[in-house]
């Protein structure tokens, strides 16, 4: 059975970091690509960060560009969005998201909370 797990999210004051994880597990996870998606109630849901399979390369939002950092653990299967200087704007629902040749796969999500 596929998992994602997302953990991590919270409230934090503006400036502030967290760091969210997605633990997988159900389906080869060195194989995927790893995106981390955000959505706020009203909105389309937006292309955050992406690393690839083997985890060389990232790509980034512009907004979060230097904020943000995506990175993978091949050995316990999780990847993870290290989130710095955190914006109002920032506040979302972020979802974990696998792919590879067609198959996509998603976790339940993790409500981050900008806050002052």
């Amino acid at each position: 059975q596929v998992q994602l797990v997302e953990s991590g999210g919270g409230l934090v004051q503006p400036g502030g970091s967290l760091r969210l994880s997605c633990a997988t597990s159900g389906f080869a996870f060195s194989d995927y690509a790893m995106r981390w998606y955000r959505q706020v109630s009203g909105k389309e849901r937006e292309l955050v960060a992406a690393i690839s399979s083997a985890g060389y390369n990232a790509k980034y939002l512009d907004s979060v560009n230097g904020r943000f950092t995506i990175s993978r653990d091949h050995a316990k299967n999780t990847a993870y969005l290290q989130m710095n200087n955190l914006k109002l704007e920032d506040t979302a629902v972020y979802y974990c998201n696998a792919v590879r040749a067609g198959l996509e796969y998603w976790g339940q999500g993790t409500r981050v909370t900008v806050s002052s």
